[in-house]
């Protein structure tokens, strides 16, 4: 997957120290401008999973993450709507377990 970001350092910032993740390849590309946090034009472009929603949904909250959709409850699993550094919509999901 290719994220574009406005700016390599402030990016990092936040998908590592906000997110949690883990920095596997660190590439430099060069970037689309018109495109950053537009890249899948306003819809949900990606989705987060986790094996404890609360937990995470409070580390993102108390992290500064803007959620654009309160938690709630689905078939699937419980979900709620974040926005990005650059303004990319992320599902922050739970999945059900099958009974």
């Amino acid at each position: 997957m290719a994220l574009l970001v406005r700016d390599y350092d402030e990016a990092l910032a936040f998908y590592i120290g906000k997110l949690g993740f883990t920095l596997v390849e660190d590439t430099d590309q060069p970037e689309q401008a018109a495109a950053i946090g537009n890249q899948s034009s306003g819809r949900v472009f990606l989705f987060l999973a986790t094996d404890d929603f609360a937990r995470d949904h409070a580390a993102f909250t108390a992290a500064g993450v803007h959620f654009t959709k309160s938690p709630r409850h689905e078939p699937y699993g419980t979900v709620a709507v974040f926005e990005d550094l650059y303004g990319n919509l992320w599902d922050l999901i739970e999945y059900a377990r099958p009974d």
